[in-house]
């Protein structure tokens, strides 16, 4: 990736954190040999993105000049809901930060009360915004069901959030990847980001399994030198 930049003089460089924490598996190999000062800008799009990638894509990729914008949106929005501005605000690691204009996202507990300052719930939309859609082909029925029907009035996207006291946004995956533990609900996407903050991990995947006891209990492939 890194040399492509280079023989491209490629100025915005955008890509998923799966591709980024692949890149730091390998370390500083990953940047031998290249410069990347054409680089402006780095971006984050379809998936979370844990602070570990974050940081080590803004200090080995960026050279810590190039801001990352982590971005959130669906094809069903049809362009950025929460994204930083480059240059205009301050940015924190793994998350996607702020509305964008027009947009107006909150965060509901599962009867669709809206939750207010810092929180962490369901991830909906409370208005209508420039570029989204507004029916699938032939199925609109469906469309209905799918975005307008969890919460009354609201575009529901199917992802959950974290607010902090600042009013910035971190996306922590889709609500359906939830394990119910001993009566906790505990997000696959945090477990998986714990594991690959380990300088040995480049890539985790948690899914949940039966247990007698717990309910469910969460599960890890893992190679035999770990075992």
């Amino acid at each position: 990736m890194c040399q492509v930049v280079d023989k491209h003089q490629v100025s915005i460089l955008y890509t998923a954190p799966t591709a980024i924490r692949a890149l730091m598996a390998e370390g500083d190999k990953a940047i031998e040999g290249t410069d990347r000062s054409s680089l402006r800008i780095l971006g984050s799009v379809g998936e979370p993105i844990n602070p570990e990638a974050w940081e080590w894509y803004w200090k080995k990729i960026g050279n810590e000049k190039c801001p990352v914008m982590d971005t959130w949106w669906q094809t069903e929005t049809g362009g950025f809901m929460i994204t930083p501005l480059p240059g205009a605000i301050e940015l924190k690691a793994g998350s996607a930060t702020r509305p964008f204009f027009g947009v107006q996202p909150v965060i509901v507990d599962n009867e669709g009360t809206p939750l207010e300052g810092a929180t962490e719930g369901n991830l909906a939309i409370a208005d209508s915004w420039p570029g989204q859609a507004r029916t699938l082909f032939g199925d609109h029925e469906r469309f209905e069901q799918t975005y307008f029907s969890t919460f009354k009035n609201m575009y529901f996207s199917g992802d959950g959030a974290r607010r902090d006291e600042d009013g910035y946004y971190w996306i922590t995956g889709r609500v359906d990847d939830v394990l119910n533990v001993s009566g906790h609900r505990l997000g696959t996407a945090e477990i998986e980001s714990a594991l690959v903050s380990h300088p040995k991990i480049a890539e985790a995947a948690v899914v949940g399994i039966p247990h007698n006891i717990k309910g469910q209990a969460h599960l890890r492939l893992r190679d035999a030198e770990s075992r």
